[in-house]
């Protein structure tokens, strides 16, 4: 798991935890709007790291044998 696939997995899981389980209001912040703005972000980011930064990560190795 690279640093971005579990960059993306904390920034859902702390949006959950704010949209879903937390009922306290702090002023003018509405915590249920962060909570779904960083799982917003956490999905884009989890789908940009598997689609754009995957294919660099795959190693190709070839065995080369020589009689």
């Amino acid at each position: 798991m690279s640093r971005g696939t579990g960059v993306g997995l904390v920034l859902i899981a702390i949006g959950a935890i704010l949209a879903f389980a937390v009922t306290a209001t702090v002023g003018v912040v509405d915590l249920r709007a962060v909570g779904w703005i960083l799982m917003i972000v956490g999905v884009l980011g989890l789908v940009m790291d598997l689609v754009l930064f995957a294919p660099r990560r795959r190693d190709d190795y070839t065995t080369r044998r020589y009689p």
